[in-house]
């Protein structure tokens, strides 16, 4: 025991040692391991459920399974702004639960259509961002403030690691059963946090509320009055949305162009997963560098690994492109929010980061959604390969208004 100890790095000693953060970070790991293999699952059954018009039914479930967040965000936010954190999760993850667990045992009588689904999948949404705010609620809640850099960043890396696993087991079940009994096992992993939730006692809450629509309004007032802070969040809402129809495009170019089974759509994303891993992982690396050219580099290096895709490059150029993308795409968020934490006036951090946050949730999933249209019209390869274009020239027009805002100084 003392030797395993010893080999993991000092900073996160601490918490793994607190015995209620280990009992999350185990539901979590769980739960994530079951969103990496939907992200997978979720595409593969709508291609089952619909063999035609499979790029607009593939864009609309993938939106549906992240999109309604955004919405329940700031819908619902009058009533579940003052639920406890861990009610919050538990809300989120019971509603997911069953929605998802829906999909098999319709699937199994017979009953699921592509619109039902999609419905499912929308509904079980609902809450996610919630979810998500209150898991990192209760981290604030459960650590003190000089360890909660490092429960931040390992149950970051959680999901990364589901990235890697999720879709390599997806990738192996889809090919010899249905799609939908994936969904199902999503739906276990999320009961197997929900009874963790149930089953833990939580200290008392002490931080904010995760997500607050005042502060997030009050934020982005405060964003028009910071020029190169409002430009950093539309560099991140843009990079993030045309990183959403890549979700879409890829399992159609496995299925219709490829003609492959989805082990290879778990291929794709597992070693995509492993590239992000190393990436963040390397981002300590990355301090001492100005942080504004990093982040152009990183938006012109991940539209450089979806070029091939265009240029109909063999399967495996393709393969050894989306890993390296994924080690270039992986530091892209902590490093644009240090970018932001470095710029902003102290005094206004939280509500700024918190605007972000509102802002960004709507992002790839919107992404997604035209994904499916833009799919079905230029066809997979294209699609990959103009979203690596695109990302490409929005890194060139942001660094062009960076050196003109040099100039002018």
């Amino acid at each position: 025991m003392t030797r395993a100890a010893g080999l993991v790095p000092a900073a996160y000693r601490p918490a793994l040692a607190h015995r209620t953060f280990r009992r999350l970070f185990l539901g979590l790991a769980g739960s994530y391991l079951g969103d990496g293999m939907s992200f997978v699952a979720v595409a593969w059954l709508a291609i089952e459920l619909a063999p035609q018009h499979t790029g607009l039914w593939v864009g609309a479930a993938v939106a549906a399974y992240t999109l309604p967040g955004a919405l329940g965000a700031l819908l619902l936010g009058r009533w579940l702004r003052r639920l406890p954190a861990p009610r919050a999760l538990l809300a989120d993850n019971v509603l997911r639960a069953v929605f998802l667990g829906a999909v098999p045992l319709l699937w199994a009588g017979g009953l699921l259509d592509p619109t039902t689904y999609v419905v499912l999948l929308a509904v079980s949404s609902l809450l996610h961002a919630w979810g998500s705010a209150a898991t990192y609620t209760l981290l604030a809640d459960l650590m003190p403030s000089e360890h909660r850099l490092a429960a931040n960043t390992l149950v970051s890396t959680l999901t990364f690691a589901a990235t890697i696993a999720g879709p390599a087991v997806a990738g192996v079940l889809v090919s010899s059963v249905s799609a939908s009994y994936v969904l199902g096992l999503d739906a276990l992993s999320y009961l197997f946090l929900a009874g963790i939730i149930v089953r833990t006692s939580w200290p008392t809450a002490q931080s904010a509320d995760p997500v607050d629509r005042a502060a997030a309004r009050g934020g982005l007032a405060l964003l028009r009055g910071q020029p190169a802070l409002l430009g950093l969040l539309a560099l991140t809402w843009i990079f993030n949305l045309l990183y959403g129809p890549v979700e879409v495009a890829l399992p159609l170019h496995v299925t219709d162009d490829l003609h492959a089974s989805g082990s290879l759509l778990g291929l794709y994303w597992a070693l995509f997963g492993v590239g992000a891993v190393a990436g963040g992982l390397a981002v300590g690396a990355l301090r001492q560098l100005p942080l504004w050219p990093v982040t152009l580099a990183i938006a012109v290096g991940w539209g450089l690994s979806l070029v091939p895709f265009g240029l109909h490059a063999p399967t495996a150029l393709t393969v050894a492109c989306f890993t390296i993308g994924g080690a270039i795409y992986g530091p892209f968020v902590p490093l644009s929010v240090t970018l932001m934490q470095a710029e902003s006036p102290p005094e206004h951090l939280a509500s700024m980061l918190a605007a972000r946050s509102a802002a960004l949730l709507t992002a790839s999933p919107l992404g997604t959604a035209l994904g499916g249209p833009i799919t079905a019209a230029l066809g997979p390869r294209a699609t990959l390969g103009g979203s690596g274009l695109a990302t490409m020239a929005l890194a060139g027009v942001a660094a062009l208004v960076l050196a003109s805002r040099k100039g002018d100084r």
